[in-house]
């Protein structure tokens, strides 16, 4: 078959059936070797040491029966053709093997040596195409990956001399512009907003395609992100006036995610929302705990648009689709605002659907994961099968000036947070993960093993070993302060893990009422017109 280098691994446990197989390859003068195994456990342990040309598999194995078995197998070695040897002929269960991934399907009473030696070949060679076929839908990613970036920064580079340009003549620096001539101006502007968009998603849409997508997850307060979220698109609703609502459930601890990608996911869904409910309608953004999911926070977007049919509900996520069906039928897009929430609400662990029926309005609904700060204080606050006698919640506040950038405050805050980690001992504080604050600037956290007279030695250390940072001292405003945390008492009769449970959620609620206060209106005008000029700028779609 392939001039005595072809190696068969028989799993068989039927010696009868093994010594059958080995006498119809010697007919067949295939020139293969075989090595034999009986047990499935043995089979896995003979792949993770070599990769075999093809597996001969019977499904009913001492350790492992029907299904499951094949499916153990690919695995472990997809990369290897399987071939099932059964003793029923069974159809259906040959059609699901053949669907997952096995390459034929024998009955052991009806096989003959060129009937086996054929199935082998076959199989070794749609396996060879398999990797060919794989290895070529590769390559054309990667080659559509670097044109579409090519493409993508030729085009920005004429529309941002486009948009520069128009908006100069629309502020009035070139001369007056009348009624007219400004109506006209603000068509070719919103149709450069529209084309920055449509490169925007094609290229969020491709990284998401071949697995480029990266998200930064931290611990946020998902009502805050919310709240800015409906800040951003508040003079949209207005505008169309369509009522814009939030409902949070106050129970919702932290959530483990990234801000900037979920921020991403409401505005895509609360700007869908708006555009498909008419005027005097209304859309409402809430965040809930569900008790059959307790590790996961819900968050709904709903409208009272006119729903959306059947056929669109199965394919409103999929990559370019658009409903046919849609109000708007003057919006133009490419359809990929959906596929690309749905991508990073995946990268999130999380899930994302929609209920909906015609002249009902819609339902968009996402998942993410709460964060669970009591498997990460275990070890510091914890010894000998006890809680330690003092924890002390640390809290570091850096404020930059106003003449830092952003970028360079964010590299001071990257840099300061490496700092405060070497601040710390390993064994017993623990540095929380970074909370996602709505604001410019940052406060972190250290759970201390310790009390506050001891505390005051880690709190100047901390002060110390940041301000020796250049960037810090020269950019930014320090502030370290420290406050013991209640422990439950040890004679309450609750086990370990539910008292550290217990200071886990008493850190959570300090470390909560500790965060600066949310921005207010006018406090966020400059934050929320320019992240608004972005939405503007790159407005998202409904697929």
């Amino acid at each position: 078959m392939n001039n005595g280098h072809t190696h068969v691994l028989l799993i068989e446990d039927n010696p009868g059936d093994a010594d059958l197989v080995r006498l119809r390859l010697v007919e067949a003068d295939s020139g293969v070797e075989v090595s034999s195994v009986n047990r499935l456990a043995d089979g896995l342990a003979f792949m993770a040491k070599e990769s075999p040309s093809v597996v001969l598999l019977d499904l009913n194995l001492p350790d492992s029966r029907g299904a499951d078995t094949f499916r153990k197998v690919l695995e472990k070695a997809p990369g290897v053709p399987v071939v099932i040897l059964s003793g029923q002929d069974d159809e259906a269960l040959a059609m699901k093997a053949l669907h997952q991934g096995v390459q034929d399907y024998l009955v052991k009473g009806d096989i003959t040596s060129s009937h086996l030696e054929r199935a082998m070949r076959y199989a070794i060679e749609r396996q060879a195409l398999l990797r060919t076929l794989e290895i070529s839908r590769q390559q054309q990613l990667e080659f559509k990956n670097q044109f579409l970036s090519h493409v993508s920064h030729e085009l920005r580079t004429p529309l941002t001399s486009i948009h520069q340009f128009v908006t100069i003549l629309l502020d009035g620096l070139a001369g007056e512009v009348n009624p007219e001539q400004r109506y006209h101006l603000g068509t070719v502007l919103n149709s450069v907003h529209q084309l920055r968009a449509m490169i925007r998603d094609l290229l969020e849409a491709t990284r998401a395609e071949s697995g480029k997508i990266r998200i930064e997850p931290c611990c946020i307060t998902i009502g805050d992100l919310i709240q800015q979220a409906v800040s951003m698109m508040a003079a949209t609703a207005k505008e169309k006036q369509v009522g814009l609502e939030v409902g949070l459930d106050t129970r919702i601890p932290f959530v483990y995610a990234d801000p900037d990608r979920v921020l991403q996911v409401l505005i895509n869904l609360i700007d869908n929302g708006i555009k498909f409910t008419p005027p005097e309608g209304s859309v409402v953004v809430k965040a809930c705990m569900v008790e059959a999911d307790p590790k996961m926070v819900y968050i709904s977007v709903s409208d009272t648009g006119r729903g959306i049919g059947p056929e669109a509900r199965a394919l409103i996520f999929e990559r370019l689709y658009q409903d046919p069906n849609s109000v708007d039928n003057n919006r133009a897009g490419l359809g990929l605002g959906l596929f690309i929430a749905k991508q990073l609400v995946e990268l999130h662990g999380g899930r994302i659907w929609v209920a909906s029926e015609v002249g009902n309005g819609s339902t968009f609904s996402f998942t993410l994961p709460l964060y669970s700060l009591a498997k990460l204080l275990s070890p510091a606050i914890t010894y000998a099968d006890r809680l330690r006698d003092a924890v002390v919640l640390v809290k570091v506040e850096l404020t930059p000036l106003p003449s830092v950038s952003r970028p360079a405050w964010k590299e001071i805050c990257r840099q300061s947070l490496e700092t405060l980690g070497r601040c710390v001992y390993l064994d017993k504080d623990l540095v929380l993960p970074v909370t996602g604050n709505v604001g410019f600037g940052e406060t972190f956290f250290v759970a201390a093993s310790t009390d506050l007279e001891r505390a005051e030695i880690m709190m100047k250390r901390i002060r110390e070993q940041l301000e020796a940072r250049a960037g810090l001292k020269a950019a930014g405003v320090l502030k370290v302060s420290a406050s013991a945390v209640a422990l439950p008492s040890a004679e309450d009769g609750k086990t370990l893990e539910d008292r550290v449970r217990a200071v886990a959620d008493r850190i959570t609620e300090m470390v909560t009422l500790a965060l600066p206060p949310k921005p207010g209106p006018e406090s966020m005008d400059g934050e929320v017109s320019a992240a608004r000029n972005e939405t503007e700028a790159n407005p998202t779609e409904q697929n």
